[in-house]
């Protein structure tokens, strides 16, 4: 799978995708976008609702690590533990992680090498990881989860995976009280989300998106 680097609007770096013509992430700010909508509406409104919890966080759609390597540093700046489940169908090479993660601050909160299942991954200071090499749609017994990342490709590219029976597994995989996020606003994604049980929200988007979505399981 060829990946071609990019900079973005905010000096970060993402990939785009020729085959599916698709960015990893936002080309108004990767890390921007990703601050937003996985760290400000996901994991810091997750510990502000409960608190000292070490929470157990799925990511659909690992990429280069920049939600991980940001959810890092927010644990080690508030000395919180988190449990990563992270799922990559598709890694990339070494050469692509060492060109994406160089100069980048969030890069530095990265054990080394992504995506190697090594004893610096299980030594990490307060992570507890564990990559998947799987679909969402091959998601066995993981879990149970308190905030979930969707960070997968766009609906009109990767559709299988914004489905109300997906959204509904991942309902059941879930604590009470579990937050989802996601940078994707359509109606029809938010209707799937609500027809699986969730109880959906409608956030201001990052730059160069209008909304962003949140949903919460009821406790």
């Amino acid at each position: 799978m060829k990946r071609e680097l990019k900079q973005t609007k905010d000096g970060s770096y993402t990939w785009y995708l020729p085959e599916l013509k698709e960015h990893y992430h936002s080309v108004h700010g990767a890390l921007q976008e990703s601050n937003h909508v996985f760290l400000e509406a996901g994991l810091r409104h997750w510990w502000n609702l409960h608190g000292n919890r070490v929470p157990h966080i799925l990511e659909v759609g690992l990429g280069s690590g920049l939600n991980l390597g940001l959810s890092l540093e927010e644990a080690h700046a508030r000395q919180q533990s988190i449990c990563y489940t992270a799922m990559e169908p598709f890694p990339p090479e070494a050469s692509e992680l060492a060109l994406i993660q160089k100069d980048q601050d969030w890069a530095q909160s990265l054990p080394q090498p992504l995506y190697l299942k090594s004893e610096e991954w299980r030594n990490a200071p307060l992570l507890k990881f564990c990559w998947l090499q799987k679909s969402l749609t091959e998601l066995d017994r993981e879990g149970p989860f308190d905030l979930i990342y969707f960070d997968a490709f766009a609906p009109e590219k990767q559709a299988e995976l914004w489905t109300e029976e997906v959204f509904r597994t991942l309902y059941e995989r879930a604590n009470p009280g579990a937050v989802w996020v996601s940078y994707c606003a359509k109606g029809a994604v938010k209707r799937a989300l609500k027809a699986a049980a969730w109880h959906v929200e409608a956030l201001p988007g990052p730059p160069g998106k209008r909304e962003m979505t949140r949903a919460i399981k009821p406790a």
